[in-house]
C-alpha cells in the first residue's frame, strides 16, 4: 500500500518509510493513497481477541512487512496491559457506554498507538542496523506513553518537549521518574502548542533528520492514527448489529488525532452515525465545527491539561478530504492559518461532526454528576464529554485517562480521590528533566550533544 502527504509535494511512500518518517518532507501528513474496504471481514473479525483484530487491520496497511514480525509487534503491544479485554465496555445507561482506553502501561489512550509505534521502531532498528532519535512534544499522556514504549530500547534515544508546570504532577512524574538512560524529558517555558511548533520545524530540518535518524512520536506519525483506529472498531463490532449505525462516538480531543481515528474507518465502509468532538476551555475545534472558523487564541491553562491545544495537528487530514484532496488548496489554508492564526471557510461541511465545551467550573460538576448518577468515576478529560449529551441518543463515550492522573480535580469536587498504584509508587522517586529554551536551533544543539555522549 502507497501513502501519500496532504500537501502532495513528497513521493509516496511504503508502510515502513511512512513510519520512519513521521512529518512528510514537504511538512504534510502522511495518508493511505487509497483504503481497504472493511466490509467483506467485519462478520469474520467480530469474536477476534483485541491484539487479533489489530493484526489483521494492520495487514491491510502495513504490506511491506513480514506479517510474523508485524503479528509479534502487534501482540507484545497488547500483552502488558492489565485487563484482557484491553478495551472493556461499561455500560451506564441503556443509551450511554463508556469505552475504557486507560488500562494500559500509562494509564492512558495513548499506550494503545505508543506500546505499538516502539515495537514497530525496534523492527525497525533490527532490519536496517540503524539508530534511531526520536522526537515528540506532549500536554501530558503522550510524553508518558511514548517513553513507556520506547524505554530501554536498543538503538534508541527519546527527547520529549513538554510545557513546565502545565501538566498534572503524576503526568510529569511518569515522564522524569523512569530512570532510564535513553529518555530525555525537556521542560519548556511555553505551551504545548510552543512544543509541536518547535518539533515541527525542526521536522522540516530534512538534513539534521538525515543526520540523526529523527522520527516522530507524535500523532503525526500515520501508525499513531491507524492504531486508535482499532479500538473504534474493536468498540463498533461488540455492538449489536442494528445498534451500530445509531451510535454516537463521543470524544474528549485536542490534537483532533482520537476523533480523526474513528472518522477515518467511515473511509473504510465502516457506517458511524456522527462524531462528537468534546474540548475543555481551549475550545478551537468546538468553534471550528459550531462557527467555520478555526482561529488561534492564547492557551489557557485548565483541569484537563491534555487538551490544552489551540493548533490541532491532525485537523489537516481532514482538511484535505473537505477540500477534495486538493493538496494545493490544503498547502493555500495551511500557510494562510500559519500566517494570520485563523482561517474561515466559505462553505464549512461538518456533517458527521458534533462539539461541545466544558469550563474549569463545569468539569468537576460533570464528574460529580457521573459520580451521583451512576456510581462511575471519570477523568477530567472524559468529562467533558458528558456536556450536554443527549440521554436518549446511543452514546460510546471514551475514557481517555484514569482518573488516578488528576488528584486535585476529585478535590475540588469534594470527592474521595481515586488512587492507581503504578501512580504512588512514582511519588517516592527522583525525578529527573532537562531545561531547553524551546527554539529549533536550542533544541537541535541539545540532541547532537546528547548524541555525541552516548555515541
Amino acid at each position: 500500500m502507497e501513502f501519500i502527504s496532504t500537501r502532495g509535494f513528497s513521493d509516496s511512500v511504503e508502510f515502513t518509510q511512512a513510519v520512519a518518517q513521521g512529518l512528510a518532507p514537504d511538512g504534510g501528513l502522511y495518508l493511505p493513497k487509497s483504503f481497504p474496504d472493511l466490509s467483506p471481514n467485519l462478520k469474520e473479525w467480530e469474536g477476534l481477541a483485541y491484539d487479533e483484530l489489530c493484526f489483521e487491520f494492520f495487514k491491510l496497511f502495513a504490506t511491506d512487512m513480514n506479517p510474523s514480525i508485524l503479528k509479534d509487534c502487534v501482540h507484545k503491544a497488547y500483552s502488558g496491559f492489565s485487563v484482557s479485554e484491553v478495551a472493556p465496555i461499561v455500560s451506564l445507561s441503556n443509551q450511554w457506554k463508556v469505552l475504557e482506553l486507560f488500562h494500559g502501561p500509562t494509564l492512558a489512550f495513548k499506550d494503545f498507538a505508543l506500546q505499538l509505534l516502539g515495537n514497530l521502531y525496534e523492527a525497525q532498528i533490527e532490519r536496517e542496523g540503524k539508530p534511531l532519535t526520536i522526537l515528540g512534544a506532549t500536554s501530558g499522556d503522550t510524553g508518558a506513553a511514548a517513553i513507556s514504549g520506547l524505554v530501554g530500547k536498543k538503538g534508541v534515544e527519546v527527547f520529549i518537549l513538554y510545557p513546565n508546570e502545565k501538566v498534572s504532577p503524576l503526568q510529569e512524574r511518569q515522564m522524569t521518574c523512569t530512570g532510564a538512560s535513553n529518555v530525555y524529558p525537556i521542560a519548556i517555558d511555553g505551551t504545548f502548542d510552543d512544543a509541536q511548533r518547535t518539533v515541527k520545524e525542526i521536522f522540516a530540518d530534512l538534513s539534521f533528520r538525515e543526520e540523526v535518524g529523527l522520527s516522530a512520536v507524535n500523532s503525526i506519525n500515520l501508525a499513531r492514527i491507524l492504531a486508535q483506529s482499532v479500538y473504534y472498531l474493536f468498540a463498533w463490532l461488540r455492538l449489536k448489529p442494528k445498534c451500530r449505525t445509531k451510535t454516537t462516538f463521543v470524544v474528549p480531543t485536542g490534537n483532533f488525532g482520537n476523533v480523526f481515528a474513528g472518522w477515518l474507518l467511515t473511509k473504510m465502509g465502516i457506517e458511524i452515525s456522527e462524531f462528537r468532538v468534546a474540548t475543555n476551555q481551549n475550545d478551537v475545534l468546538h468553534q471550528l465545527f459550531k462557527t467555520g472558523e478555526y482561529s488561534l487564541s492564547s492557551v489557557r491553562p485548565s483541569l484537563a491539561p491534555s487538551m490544552d491545544i489551540q493548533v490541532a495537528s491532525n485537523f489537516e487530514r481532514l482538511l484535505y478530504f473537505i477540500l477534495g484532496k486538493d493538496s494545493s488548496r490544503v498547502q493555500e489554508v495551511m500557510t494562510s492559518f500559519r500566517k494570520e492564526g485563523r482561517y474561515c471557510f466559505e462553505k464549512f461541511v461538518s456533517s458527521g461532526f458534533s462539539s461541545c465545551s466544558s469550563s474549569d467550573l463545569e468539569i468537576p460538576e460533570l464528574i460529580k454528576q457521573i459520580w451521583d448518577e451512576f456510581d462511575y468515576i471519570v477523568d477530567p478529560h472524559t468529562a467533558c464529554a458528558f456536556k450536554d449529551l443527549d440521554p436518549k441518543q446511543a452514546s460510546m463515550v471514551l475514557a481517555t485517562a484514569h482518573p488516578a492522573k488528576f488528584p486535585s480535580v476529585y478535590e475540588q469536587a469534594m470527592m474521595k480521590v481515586p488512587k492507581a498504584d503504578e501512580l504512588e509508587a512514582l511519588l517516592g522517586v527522583e525525578p529527573r528533566n532537562y531545561q531547553v529554551e524551546v527554539d529549533p536551533d536550542s533544541i537541535r544543539s541539545f540532541i547532537k550533544a546528547t548524541l555525541l555522549k552516548t555515541s
